[in-house]
């Protein structure tokens, strides 16, 4: 199937969906909005739509993230938020058995910049349609997907977006710097325009440009496994926001998001939030594709999406890496619909 066929797929089961989702009244709406009394913001319409990918990692699994996710809920836990919500269904994404991994240093880059350029697509055509797109992983590689999407939309009206990255690791490798050669590590990389000539082109090139995001309003968040050579990248690519998990260990979890969302929306149309669930301490979240002791605890997780929320300016969220394979009862699928609902303005009172 061609990207466009695909996309015209897509399309379809969006349009569906949305009328099955709009014939409910909208004073139903409302009312069971009101009478939750947890919800405050103005509601959305939202777009969920899954990226079942896992040719970006080595572990395998994360394929099965968008199913766990929500099977968890996530459908239901929005509209009782009020929030419109369409399931505009998966991405299609090749199976590794039937693919070439191709190049050590980046396989199966070209099958992922292709499923990449697919979800981009989708983005795109949910923004049109004047939806919050809310992206299921799937590895992290589907980023330099969704984030190209965003960045596309806003760019045809002449503004540019912000990205807060929240994960374990930096993934800001290139070809020529990954110890592994996985994917899921460089879509920060292919997003900044880093690494020409290393082979990245087909993943930055969404689109036929780049860079997709600018350094002063990238935000990474939460880091604590970072590759050397990911070090000189992050000086190269220019980001000055990075906060380690020591930042927000001695300075505490609202000033540092407060900090990251000013530099993200400075001059910006808002920002894209991107949440690996590795983000946060396997002790809360074990099913993830690269577990990483020392994370943000479940209640920092859930108050630096609370504060994202109180902001208002989020314009798209996805969640990656959640793997069920080794999750335990599906504690971090659950986890991550919690999230999505704590960042689309959940409230405890």
């Amino acid at each position: 199937m061609t990207n466009a066929a695909n996309a015209v797929e897509f399309s379809s089961n969006l349009s569906s969906s949305r009328s099955t989702t709009q014939s409910q009244p909208q004073s139903q709406i409302q009312s069971r909005f009101a009478h939750g009394g947890t919800q405050s913001l103005p509601t959305r319409r939202i777009c969920v739509f899954g990226v079942p990918l896992d040719l970006g990692a080595s572990r395998r699994g994360v394929d099965m993230g968008p199913s766990a996710v929500r099977v968890a809920g996530l459908e239901a836990r929005l509209e009782a938020l009020g929030h419109q919500v369409s399931d505009g269904g998966n991405i299609r994404v090749e199976i590794a058995e039937t693919q070439s991994s191709g190049s050590t240093n980046a396989r199966f880059l070209q099958e992922i910049a292709d499923t990449c350029t697919r979800t981009a697509e989708a983005v795109v055509k949910s923004l049109e349609d004047g939806m919050t797109p809310l992206v299921l992983g799937g590895d992290h590689s589907l980023a330099a997907g969704s984030v190209s999407g965003v960045a596309e939309f806003y760019r045809r009206q002449g503004q540019k977006i912000g990205v807060i990255w929240m994960d374990a690791h930096s993934d800001i490798n290139t070809p020529e710097t990954s110890p592994s050669g996985n994917v899921h590590g460089m879509p920060l990389a292919a997003l900044l325009g880093l690494g020409p000539g290393s082979g990245l082109e087909p993943l930055s090139q969404i689109f036929g440009y780049s860079p997709k995001i600018s350094p002063e309003n990238t935000v990474i968040i939460g880091v604590r496994d970072i590759d050397a050579a990911e070090r000189e990248n992050i000086r190269r690519a220019g980001i000055a926001e990075v906060y380690t998990m020591r930042d927000i260990d001695e300075r505490g979890m609202r000033t540092v998001m407060e900090e990251a969302l000013r530099a993200a929306g400075r001059g910006t149309a808002g920002y894209h939030v991107s949440l690996d669930m590795d983000w946060i301490d396997p002790e809360d979240a074990p099913g993830v594709g690269t577990p990483v002791r020392g994370g943000a605890t479940y209640r920092e997780a859930h108050l630096a999406m609370e504060i994202l929320a109180d902001h208002g300016r989020l314009l798209s969220f996805e969640i990656v890496e959640v793997n069920p394979i080794i999750d335990e009862h599906n504690r971090t699928a659950d986890l991550a619909v919690e999230l999505a609902c704590s960042a689309f303005g959940k409230k405890i009172l």
